[in-house]
């Protein structure tokens, strides 16, 4: 089976396994696991900051970080595409008390600066929420997976920290970005005051994220990890394969995009598939079945999984495919007749 559904998908390499079986280990509630502690501060050196905390996944690295920055009927700016906002069981308000504002993502997954300043609350009118964070996303999930690229982000970086709000970076696929715009990681986030990244997508460890930021921000953020259940103990045997991850994974998401672009023009040449190839950079496409294709979302799906190749639906007749470690071209050549067939038949 081919499965495009996620990056999530992917397996441990054979290098994570091994150093997953002899990892040296400690008790990470007491900061004394060596392979955790090593991991931190890879990845904090990696993306430019002074400290780094592992939690279990992209969405408990987004609540910490968030619970961090803001409190109790503090108000948090982001986009209405966000993946903090649609698909992370709304934490922030249902633990958090965090109330989210909402201004629209621009194509390229960014935020219009004007729309930013217009949600700002005046903090002197008791009647709003202070406005305390602003919360970018790069790479944007739901905008074609685009990369935001370093002018925005540090636009909208100075933008916040001159209103005086902390900027979070939701960078589950961050190294993807960069990969993308040809930049260092630690370029691309220089403007965030905490960012975090998944482990467990392109870069293929296990399970895992990772939030980074100052060593006073990671220290409350450790208090919030434990509140919300994420003080794990002997986890170097998680951190060993996000060591191999950071050290091995990241030039390779290269391979990954360029597997995503050559899926997306071959399904440009079938009449049965709606798709902009010119919009894709990275590991994550959108197509649609045309107004040509005789079947509904749930038979093609069907059809699909009948030839061997595995989407995600997001809704109606959209579909998301999502290269990763272990798909190859052929493998997508497959796809691409395969993807075509169904919705053809």
């Amino acid at each position: 089976m081919i499965d495009l559904r996620s990056d999530t998908v992917t397996q441990p390499t054979p290098a994570m396994r091994k150093a997953m079986a002899e990892a040296v280990l400690g008790d990470d509630v007491f900061g004394e696991d060596p392979t955790v502690n090593r991991l931190q501060e890879l990845a904090a050196e990696r993306l430019g900051k002074e400290a780094g905390l592992l939690v279990v996944s992209g969405t408990m690295g987004n609540l910490v970080s968030c619970l961090t920055h803001c409190q109790r009927g503090d108000e948090m700016i982001l986009g209405d595409q966000a993946h903090i906002h649609l698909f992370e069981a709304g934490g922030i308000s249902a633990l958090g008390s965090i109330h989210p504002r909402t201004v629209p993502n621009l194509p390229d997954g960014s935020l219009n600066p004007d729309d930013v300043v217009g949600a700002l609350r005046d903090p002197a009118n008791l009647h709003y929420p202070k406005s305390r964070l602003l919360a970018l996303e790069n790479t944007h999930n739901r905008c074609d997976g685009a990369a935001l690229p370093v002018e925005k982000m540090d636009a909208l970086g100075s933008l916040a920290h001159e209103h005086g709000l902390a900027v979070h970076l939701d960078g589950a696929r961050v190294f993807n970005a960069a990969v993308a715009l040809g930049v260092p990681t630690a370029r691309v986030v220089r403007e965030c005051d905490s960012v975090q990244f998944c482990l467990s997508k392109g870069l293929s460890a296990p399970v895992g994220s990772v939030i980074v930021g100052s060593k006073a921000f990671i220290q409350e953020a450790r208090r919030w990890r434990k509140t919300v259940g994420g003080g794990m103990r002997q986890a170097g045997i998680i951190a060993a394969a996000g060591i191999v991850a950071l050290n091995e994974m990241v030039d390779r998401l290269a391979e990954d995009h360029a597997n995503a672009k050559r899926l997306a023009v071959g399904l440009a040449d079938s009449p049965y598939v709606d798709i902009d190839p010119g919009r894709y950079h990275t590991d994550i496409i959108y197509f649609a079945l045309s107004e040509r294709s005789p079947h509904s979302a749930g038979a093609f799906l069907a059809r699909l999984k009948e030839r061997g190749v595995l989407v995600s639906q997001p809704g109606g007749t959209k579909f998301r495919a999502v290269t990763h470690h272990g798909i190859s071209e052929s493998d997508i050549d497959t796809a691409v007749t395969a993807i075509a067939a169904a919705a053809a038949s």
